[in-house]
């Protein structure tokens, strides 16, 4: 439910501040106060397009903020898929620029005027002479007809849900039926190639983790194998001319032992000389290559190699060729069975055709039941809205397959004797299209709580009794649903929950529209006044009191 407008600087607006109930809400004033003002206000906050000739001459930027007390389920999931905070109320905001510029606000987060026209459209529908939303749109036409059959027929609510469940079924089963085809269409050039593939890679035997142990391995035989050069150049060293450099040293220290003179000098270098040939001859001893197979070193690079191009061709990593080869050899085993399965699905899918068309023509018979009760009931309602001459009927024309059935629905409307139905938008204008409205929103109440109904030029050219049978159903659809009306009629007015006066004033050469909700005396006046005109009678003050009641 709308429940505050605030408009700054719009046309002849300076600032204003309205908060609305629930029910009906009526606003009234004299010609050219400034009603469409309001209504221009309130579309571009709903986002509606944009017009520099909005700002009030001498101001820079225009702005409105229209806020609901709720967020329906339908502006919920835009809000969702559009990364925007949701919360239990929800603030629409929108300025506009002499420059042309306009921005846009969603609970104070910036957003693109065509999400703020989509929550718009969802949270309140206007109909007037210049804006007429959802029911003039033909792709909503199915969907109504659909919300009032739930409504007045039985069963129908789940036999629509069937359908849904047996279209997804048979669509499912015809895609699937696509792919063997296509299969089969494409299994001579595939069959050749998977083949081959699936040969080779099973040959292969490529284990998970492999191609990094064998790197690892070859990485280890090379090392070893340049290691076992170093050392034998070590060892080869330690043999100058093939003889071992410990006996060059133990012939050194033997020598010295000749020395004649007692005690031998020399026998603390002599006992080095013994020890050094002894670590000598134990370095030489250890140093021996690692004990690793590098004869293998070729067998291994030919395997890890073998590996690494069957990745590259396969364009897949080579842990991942497990995998390849099983999804390779599934599709080979597809092609195999292509034609039992293709001959399976065939028949699976016209089983599920079936069981579709069974149900969409049921839905088809109840469509039609519900488009004659809603004809009845919109027929009922045409000769107190001064539409007796107009006829409805919920044209039906056959759509392709789809979760609704195979009906393609267009309401189409006639309001003279012999003349041709025609769409909605064509048929009527002006007041007749607002009053036309009108009564399919009566009658189509199934979505009605969830939105808020603006009128516009609904009563124009009626009076009297035409008046009150408007007034009459407007509270009707205020009793489920918050109603704005403009009118012009003490009628429509006498039905008011909310009651608001539009003026004009003029101050310092300045031209100002000003509203203020209106009570008691002053409701029974401004009824009053148009009643009689600019002169109110005891006799009109008398009738407002009585069209108030």
């Amino acid at each position: 439910m709308l429940t505050t407008l605030n408009i700054s600087n719009i046309v002849l607006i300076e600032k204003l501040n309205l908060e609305f109930g629930a029910g009906l809400n009526v606003l009234t004033g004299e010609t050219g106060a400034g009603k469409s003002i309001l209504l221009d206000a309130l579309s571009l906050a709903l986002g509606a397009r944009s017009d520099v000739g909005l700002v009030r001459a001498g101001c820079d930027m225009a702005s409105v903020v229209a806020e609901f007390d709720s967020t329906p389920d339908a502006v919920r999931e835009i809000l969702i898929e559009n990364g925007i905070g949701v919360s239990d109320n929800l603030i629409l905001r929108r300025t506009l620029a002499t420059d042309g510029k306009s921005r846009a606000w969603i609970n104070d987060e910036p957003v693109s005027v065509r999400v703020l026209h989509m929550v718009g459209d969802a949270l309140v529908e206007i109909h007037g002479q210049f804006a007429n939303h959802r029911l003039l749109d033909q792709t909503t036409h199915l969907t109504a007809l659909d919300e009032f059959a739930s409504v007045h027929i039985d069963g129908f609510s789940q036999l629509l849900a069937d359908t849904r469940l047996a279209y997804a079924e048979y669509h499912a089963t015809e895609l699937k039926l696509k792919e063997l085809q296509d299969i089969v269409a494409r299994a001579a050039d595939e069959r050749e190639y998977l083949e081959h593939n699936v040969a080779e890679l099973r040959a292969l035997k490529v284990l998970p983790g492999e191609e990094g142990e064998l790197a690892d391995k070859r990485a280890a035989m090379m090392n070893a194998e340049k290691n076992a050069a170093i050392i034998g150049d070590a060892v080869n060293a330690l043999s100058p001319n093939g003889k071992p450099l410990d006996s060059f040293v133990f012939d050194v220290a033997h020598i010295l032992e000749h020395i004649k003179t007692d005690p031998n000098p020399y026998s603390k270098q002599i006992e080095q000389l013994y020890e050094i040939a002894d670590s000598l001859a134990s370095v030489s001893q250890q140093l021996v290559p690692d004990n690793m197979d590098v004869d293998n070193i070729d067998a291994i690079e030919e395997r890890l190699f073998a590996i690494r191009a069957a990745a590259r061709k396969h364009r897949v990593s080579a842990d991942e060729l497990p995998q390849k080869l099983e999804e390779m050899a599934a599709q080979l085993d597809v092609i195999d069975n292509s034609d039992a399965e293709l001959r399976k699905t065939t028949e699976l899918v016209a089983e599920k055709r079936q069981k579709f068309d069974t149900l969409a023509t049921k839905l088809t018979s109840l469509r039609q039941s519900a488009a004659e009760q809603l004809r009845a009931s919109l027929r009922a309602e045409f000769p107190d809205l001064k539409l007796g001459q107009a006829d409805f009927i919920a044209e039906r024309v056959e759509s392709a397959p789809s979760a609704t059935g195979v009906d393609d629905i267009t309401f189409m409307i006639k309001t003279n004797p012999g003349s041709p139905f025609a769409p909605l938008h064509k048929s009527a204008s002006g007041g007749e299209l607002a009053r036309l409205m009108l009564a399919m929103r009566v009658v189509l109440l199934a979505d009605a709580d969830e939105h808020t109904f603006v009128f516009d030029e609904v009563d124009t050219g009626i009076s009297g009794a035409t008046a009150s049978a408007v007034g009459a159903r407007l509270n009707r659809l205020a009793q489920k649903s918050q109603t704005l009306v403009v009118t012009h009629s003490a009628q429509v007015a006498g039905f008011a929950d909310k009651h608001f006066k539009i003026e004009k004033f003029v101050k310092d050469n300045t031209t100002t529209t000003t509203v203020h909700e209106i009570s008691g005396d002053e409701r029974i006046n401004e009824i009053a006044r148009i009643i009689s005109g600019a002169e109110i009678t005891p006799e009109s003050v008398a009738t407002a009191k009585t069209l108030i009641k």
